[in-house]
C-alpha cells in the first residue's frame, strides 16, 4: 500500500523533556506491554459530546424533512456557529504551535513545549454526514487510549476549510513499527487481517491505513497507532476507503 505522509516523528534530545511525555516508561524497563492490557474507553470529552449532539440534531432534522442523510455541509456550518458561540473557535491555528506537516486529512502543528500534537482534521473520511468522524474518534480512543484524541475546538486550515481541532499526546519514538509488528499487535487486540492486510476487523470496527508511517514504536517498546482510519464494520468499507483516500485518486 502506498504510504501517505500523514504524520512524522521527532526524537528530542533533552532528557527532562522525554520524561514528561505521555506513555513513557523508564528506558531500563524491558517489559513490553500490549495496548490490549492498557486499553479502556477514554471518557468522551465535553466538546466532543456537545459537537456530536449538534451534528446529530442536524442529521435527524434533515432526515425527517428531506429523507436524506446528505447534510455534511449544514453540519459543518452549525458546528462553526456552535464553536464561535461557545468559545471553542480557534482564530489562528499558529497559536497552538508550529506548523509541522500536511497529510491527506490533517494539518499538523506541534506545541511549543513539544508535548502535544494538534491536528486540524478536514472531515475527508466522512462521506455525506459527520457520523463516521465522531464514531472514529470514540473508537480510536477505546482501542488506543495511550494516544487518544481530544476535541478542543474548530478552526479553518490553510486551505480555508473548517476543521475539527484534535489534540493528541506527543509520542517519543525511535522508529516506525514494522508491518509484522502491526499485524501482531492488532491480532492481539482482537482484529483479523483482511484482503492481505489492507485492513483489519473485529466485526465491530474496520481499521484501515495501519501502515508503518502511522504506527510508532515508543521508547517503552509499545506500539502507538497515531493515525489510522476506523469505520464501523461494513462490507462496503474497502470501496469507501478507496474513494475517500488521496492515495487512490
Amino acid at each position: 500500500m502506498k504510504r501517505k505522509s500523514g504524520f512524522f516523528f521527532f526524537i528530542p534530545l533533552v532528557y527532562n523533556i522525554l520524561q514528561k511525555k505521555k506513555g513513557i516508561m523508564n528506558e531500563t524497563d524491558t517489559q513490553r506491554l500490549s495496548q490490549e492490557d492498557q486499553r479502556g474507553e477514554t471518557p468522551v470529552r465535553g466538546i466532543l459530546e456537545q459537537a456530536e449532539t449538534v451534528a446529530q440534531r442536524v442529521l435527524k432534522s434533515i432526515q425527517a424533512v428531506a429523507g436524506t442523510t446528505d447534510c455534511k455541509r449544514v453540519q459543518i456550518a452549525r458546528l462553526t456557529d456552535f464553536a464561535k458561540n461557545n468559545k471553542c473557535w480557534i482564530d489562528s491555528p499558529e497559536s497552538l504551535g508550529d506548523f509541522a506537516d500536511r497529510g491527506s486529512e490533517n494539518e499538523v502543528y506541534l506545541s511549543k513545549d513539544n508535548d502535544v500534537v494538534y491536528k486540524l482534521n478536514d472531515f475527508r473520511y466522512s462521506d455525506d454526514n459527520l457520523t463516521p468522524f465522531f464514531d472514529r474518534i470514540k473508537a480510536h480512543n477505546t482501542y488506543f487510549p495511550d494516544c487518544a484524541y481530544t476535541l478542543i475546538g474548530f478552526a479553518k486550515n490553510r486551505d480555508g476549510k473548517t476543521c475539527a481541532v484534535l489534540s493528541q499526546p506527543y509520542i517519543i519514538s525511535g522508529r516506525e513499527a514494522t508491518e509484522d509488528e502491526i499485524r501482531e499487535e492488532l491480532i492481539r487486540l482482537g482484529f483479523i487481517p483482511q484482503m492481505d492486510g489492507e485492513y483489519y476487523t473485529n466485526g465491530i470496527h474496520d481499521i484501515f491505513d495501519a501502515s508503518p508511517n502511522n504506527v510508532l514504536v515508543g521508547i517503552d517498546g509499545n506500539l502507538y497507532f497515531i493515525d489510522t482510519i476506523i469505520y464501523r464494520s461494513d462490507d462496503a468499507n474497502p470501496d469507501t476507503y478507496h474513494k475517500q483516500s488521496l492515495q487512490y485518486q
